[in-house]
C-alpha cells in the first residue's frame, strides 16, 4: 500500500467491524454501528461501504441479492499511513517530536518506558543477543 489512506471516523469505524467479522454485509455493519449508538441510516452504510469500495479499500462478493464486504487493507498497513501522514503534517516527519508530545503530560508507567526502549533499541539494532558469556 503505497498511497497515503485518508479515512474518516466513520470510514475506519466501517473498516473496524469488517476487520473484526472478516466479512459482512451492509446491514450487519448497519446494526453492529447501532450498537456502539452510532445513529445511522442502512442508507448512509450502504453509501459510507460504497465509498470505502472506490478508494480500494474493501470489496464485496455477491450472495444471492446481498453484498458481502471484506476489508482488503489491514489495520496495521492503515495505521501506519494515517500516522505517517499526521506526524509528517504536525511534526514536519521528526518522529522523536511525536513521541514527545505522546508522552508529555501523561502517566507513563515503567513498564510503559521499558516497552519502548525495547523497540527503539530492537529498531536502532541495539537489542542483539550476547551468546559468548
Amino acid at each position: 500500500m503505497g498511497e497515503v489512506l485518508q479515512l474518516s471516523d466513520l470510514q475506519l469505524g466501517l473498516l473496524r467491524i469488517l476487520w473484526d467479522r472478516g466479512e459482512a454485509t451492509a446491514l450487519e455493519v448497519h446494526a453492529a454501528l447501532v450498537e456502539q449508538d452510532r445513529g445511522l441510516a442502512p442508507t448512509t452504510v450502504s453509501t459510507m461501504l460504497s465509498r470505502l469500495e472506490k478508494k480500494g479499500t474493501i470489496a464485496h462478493r455477491t450472495e444471492g441479492r446481498q453484498f458481502i464486504y471484506r476489508a482488503l487493507v489491514c489495520e496495521g498497513d492503515v495505521r501506519r499511513s494515517m500516522l505517517g501522514r499526521l506526524t509528517d503534517y504536525f511534526f514536519g516527519g521528526d518522529v522523536a517530536a511525536l513521541v514527545s508530545h505522546l508522552v508529555e503530560g501523561r502517566c507513563v508507567e515503567p513498564d510503559d518506558v521499558a516497552r519502548l526502549q525495547q523497540l527503539v533499541a530492537e529498531r536502532s539494532g541495539g537489542a542483539e543477543e550476547h551468546d559468548d558469556v
